[in-house]
């Protein structure tokens, strides 16, 4: 997908974005994603986010964690790690790192 310029749905800088799947593709193919998600669920299933917040995110968590317990953009800006990080980005200038 092409990169677009516009707001992060996590941070809300205006700045380059790159596509973050809910459901990670590597964890796909898992028994527990097949039996809950279609094929298709699982590769449109996403939201847009700038580069800081998409490294943090795979950074702070692993893919599994990430398919099963934060699916949602709710439950990921519910947790108070994103919290913090998003305090943190909010400060960043856009289109750096």
């Amino acid at each position: 997908m092409p990169a677009p310029v516009s707001t992060c749905q996590l941070c809300q800088r205006d700045t380059r974005l790159e596509f973050h799947h809910l459901i990670p593709r590597k964890v796909h193919r898992r028994a527990w994603f097949a039996k809950r998600y279609s094929r298709d669920d699982m590769h449109q299933r996403g939201i847009w986010l700038c580069r800081l917040c998409h490294r943090f995110v795979h950074r702070h968590f692993d893919e599994v964690t990430l398919g099963r317990d934060y699916a949602t953009l709710d439950r990921l800006l519910a947790d108070p790690g994103v919290q913090r990080h998003l305090q943190w980005a909010g400060r960043q200038r856009p289109g750096k790192r």
